[in-house]
């Protein structure tokens, strides 16, 4: 039930208020002649034996004890970006995902089970967006089954951290013991900023198909399979773009999708001896006006959040964090 704390400061949350964006204070230590404490906004996720699990945007899950609670309310969802092109997080989900085909895949429900031979866990995980029509333990055992079958560890690939996220399944797997391997931000733009760029772009190749040279500058893959060039070939309008060196060889490349009013960029790569010469911008701005000329008018990437660089170029080219998403490990024979 509602109780307060005494002074101005009131919990205003329940337990039925679980899937809802809250924001809270807790007592978190005392300090000289103070007490401390300590903020989180989140989506509450459970709330059991006296104890509050708050999924944050990140992704991480904090556990707080009922009993030092001082405050707490519900709170809108996270108002959408400025400069950001209007979307759902279910829609660009699902953008991203056919930019970035499995070779391989089976619907579940509404979860798309992706396998491409082990190249990236995008196209080796499950897209989960929505409801997928079991019981989540049934789900999650046809999850493992599926995968075993093709030798491959079961992941599954969770959003958080917009309206229409993932956030309950993401707690739920984590009480399973599935374990959280990476966090990366699905970012967007307006295209045409990016097609404007001042960069030189009379060096940049475009092409129809990732050759040889530019798969020898793909640092994602070794000896390129045909589940590789499946997934990179993949998806409804591909653009490949390549920079050659004085030598003739590639010191930049990139990988473009268009998909209706989305550009989806992917495999910026610039060679260690080639950087801050503004190649990566440059490849982003001729792939970029190939797909405005496309009809294309928002932008999208996805970026892991320990790749600093990457996210420090990204951030220079106006592309704003729409939301999160984590790939999930189920533990080695353990639950479901």
């Amino acid at each position: 039930m509602e109780f307060t704390t005494g002074g101005r400061l009131e919990v205003h949350i329940t337990r039925a208020d679980v899937g809802k964006r809250v924001s809270v204070r807790r007592l978190s230590g005392a300090g000289e002649g103070a007490a401390r404490f300590t903020d989180t906004v989140g989506v509450l996720t459970s709330w059991d034996e006296g104890v509050l699990s708050i999924t944050r945007r990140n992704g991480e899950t904090v556990r707080i004890p009922e009993a030092t609670l001082v405050a707490g309310k519900t709170v809108p969802a996270a108002p959408a970006r400025r400069r950001s092109p209007a979307t759902s997080t279910p829609e660009l989900d699902r953008v991203a995902a056919r930019g970035w085909p499995p070779v391989e895949s089976e619907w579940l429900g509404e979860w798309q089970l992706r396998a491409s031979a082990g190249f990236t866990r995008r196209a080796n995980s499950v897209a989960a967006s929505g409801d997928p029509g079991l019981p989540l333990d049934a789900a999650l055992d046809r999850v493992r089954a599926w995968y075993a079958e093709r030798s491959l560890p079961a992941c599954i690939q969770v959003s958080t951290g917009a309206q229409g996220a993932g956030e309950d399944l993401a707690a739920a797997l984590g009480r399973r013991g599935w374990t959280r391997e990476v966090t990366a931000e699905l970012r967007t733009a307006a295209l045409a900023p990016v097609g404007d760029l001042d960069a030189d772009v009379s060096r940049v190749a475009l092409g129809r198909e990732a050759g040889p040279d530019w798969l020898r500058c793909y640092r994602r893959s070794g000896e390129p399979g045909p589940e590789v060039l499946k997934v990179l070939h993949g998806g409804p309008s591909v653009w490949f773009a390549q920079v050659p060196d004085e030598a003739g060889r590639p010191a930049a490349i990139g990988r473009c999708v268009v998909d209706g009013r989305w550009a989806g960029f992917a495999a910026v790569e610039v060679g260690p001896e080639h950087r801050r010469r503004g190649l990566a911008s440059a490849v982003m701005a001729a792939l970029a006006r190939k797909a405005l000329d496309e009809g294309a008018s928002a932008a999208y990437l996805q970026v892991e959040t320990d790749n600093d660089s990457a996210r420090a170029l990204y951030d220079g080219l106006g592309f704003v964090t729409h939301h999160h998403y984590h790939h999930w490990r189920a533990s080695q024979g353990g639950p479901s």
